[in-house]
């Protein structure tokens, strides 16, 4: 969810801006200044730090899986005998 008080005070700075002639209604812009930021903002596909932060976590725990399985690949793919670090090619010496 966005933080209402960020868009509160952006609103606020916005009707700040407002020349001073118009300011009489200076509450009407900034409350339309913050209904316009609200919508706008409803209308991008954002997601809270917190749900940001769960799925980089499921992400690092998927990637750590991933490389457990490759290297229990690399390990099954070895021929029978072959040393541990071996790359499985041919080795020139």
């Amino acid at each position: 969810m966005i933080d209402l008080n960020n868009i509160d005070e952006l609103a606020r700075r916005l009707s700040g801006l407002v020349p001073a002639g118009l300011r009489e209604s200076r509450e009407e812009l900034q409350e339309n200044f913050k209904a316009v930021l609200q919508s706008g903002l409803s209308k991008l596909d954002l997601v809270t730090r917190e749900e940001f932060d769960v799925q980089r976590a499921v992400l690092l725990r998927t990637r750590e899986k991933l490389e457990a399985l490759e290297a229990l690949v690399q390990q099954l793919e070895r021929p029978p005998g072959a040393p541990a670090d071996a790359a499985g090619g041919d080795a020139t010496h």
